[in-house]
Protein backbone atom coordinates (compact mmCIF):
# COMPACT_ATOMS: atom_id res chain seq x y z
CA UNK A 1 0.00 0.00 0.00
CA UNK A 2 1.41 3.39 -1.02
CA UNK A 3 1.79 6.08 1.63
CA UNK A 4 -0.70 8.90 0.93
CA UNK A 5 1.74 11.49 2.33
CA UNK A 6 4.46 10.76 -0.22
CA UNK A 7 5.02 13.61 -2.67
CA UNK A 8 6.93 13.50 -5.94
CA UNK A 9 8.57 16.30 -7.90
CA UNK A 10 6.89 17.50 -11.09
CA UNK A 11 10.26 18.13 -12.73
CA UNK A 12 12.71 15.22 -12.57
CA UNK A 13 16.14 15.82 -11.08
CA UNK A 14 18.96 15.79 -13.60
CA UNK A 15 20.99 12.61 -13.94
CA UNK A 16 24.07 14.67 -13.03
CA UNK A 17 22.53 15.89 -9.76
CA UNK A 18 21.29 12.40 -8.87
CA UNK A 19 24.75 10.94 -9.50
CA UNK A 20 26.50 13.67 -7.51
CA UNK A 21 24.10 13.33 -4.56
CA UNK A 22 24.45 9.54 -4.61
CA UNK A 23 28.26 9.74 -4.54
CA UNK A 24 28.21 12.22 -1.69
CA UNK A 25 25.70 10.19 0.34
CA UNK A 26 27.70 7.00 -0.20
CA UNK A 27 30.80 8.85 1.01
CA UNK A 28 28.96 10.01 4.15
CA UNK A 29 27.66 6.49 4.76
CA UNK A 30 31.21 5.18 4.45
CA UNK A 31 32.44 7.80 6.91
CA UNK A 32 29.71 6.88 9.40
CA UNK A 33 30.52 3.18 9.05
CA UNK A 34 34.16 4.07 9.73
CA UNK A 35 33.06 5.91 12.88
CA UNK A 36 31.23 2.78 14.08
CA UNK A 37 34.39 0.75 13.51
CA UNK A 38 36.49 3.36 15.30
CA UNK A 39 34.17 3.20 18.31
CA UNK A 40 34.43 -0.61 18.39
CA UNK A 41 38.22 -0.32 18.09
CA UNK A 42 38.33 2.16 21.00
CA UNK A 43 40.04 4.78 18.82
CA UNK A 44 41.05 8.23 20.01
CA UNK A 45 38.08 10.58 20.53
CA UNK A 46 39.62 13.40 18.50
CA UNK A 47 39.98 11.14 15.46
CA UNK A 48 36.37 9.99 15.78
CA UNK A 49 35.12 13.56 16.07
CA UNK A 50 37.12 14.54 12.98
CA UNK A 51 35.52 11.70 11.03
CA UNK A 52 32.06 12.72 12.29
CA UNK A 53 32.68 16.32 11.21
CA UNK A 54 33.56 15.08 7.72
CA UNK A 55 30.36 13.03 7.51
CA UNK A 56 28.30 15.96 8.77
CA UNK A 57 29.89 18.24 6.19
CA UNK A 58 29.10 15.77 3.40
CA UNK A 59 25.46 15.52 4.46
CA UNK A 60 25.18 19.31 4.81
CA UNK A 61 26.49 19.76 1.25
CA UNK A 62 23.86 17.33 -0.06
CA UNK A 63 21.21 19.30 1.84
CA UNK A 64 22.44 22.54 0.27
CA UNK A 65 22.36 21.02 -3.20
CA UNK A 66 18.84 19.69 -2.73
CA UNK A 67 17.61 22.96 -1.21
CA UNK A 68 18.93 24.83 -4.24
CA UNK A 69 17.24 22.32 -6.54
CA UNK A 70 14.01 22.70 -4.55
CA UNK A 71 14.09 26.49 -4.84
CA UNK A 72 14.87 26.45 -8.57
CA UNK A 73 12.24 23.87 -9.49
CA UNK A 74 9.52 23.03 -6.98
CA UNK A 75 9.19 26.49 -5.43
CA UNK A 76 9.31 28.30 -8.77
CA UNK A 77 6.74 25.92 -10.26
CA UNK A 78 4.39 26.31 -7.29
CA UNK A 79 4.60 30.11 -7.42
CA UNK A 80 3.93 30.06 -11.17
CA UNK A 81 0.87 27.91 -10.43
CA UNK A 82 -0.37 30.53 -7.97
CA UNK A 83 0.65 28.79 -4.75
CA UNK A 84 2.44 31.56 -2.85
CA UNK A 85 2.19 29.51 0.37
CA UNK A 86 5.16 27.49 -0.84
CA UNK A 87 7.33 30.44 0.21
CA UNK A 88 6.48 29.70 3.87
CA UNK A 89 7.53 26.08 3.36
CA UNK A 90 10.77 27.18 1.69
CA UNK A 91 11.54 29.57 4.55
CA UNK A 92 10.95 26.80 7.10
CA UNK A 93 13.39 24.59 5.20
CA UNK A 94 15.99 27.36 5.04
CA UNK A 95 15.64 27.99 8.80
CA UNK A 96 16.46 24.32 9.44
CA UNK A 97 19.88 24.84 7.90
CA UNK A 98 20.80 28.14 9.55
Amino acid sequence: MENACVKHKSTPRSAELQADVTVRLNRAIGQLNAVKDMIKDNRYCGDILTQLAAAESAVRRVSEMLLQEHMQTCVVEEIRNGNDEVVDEAMALIRRFL
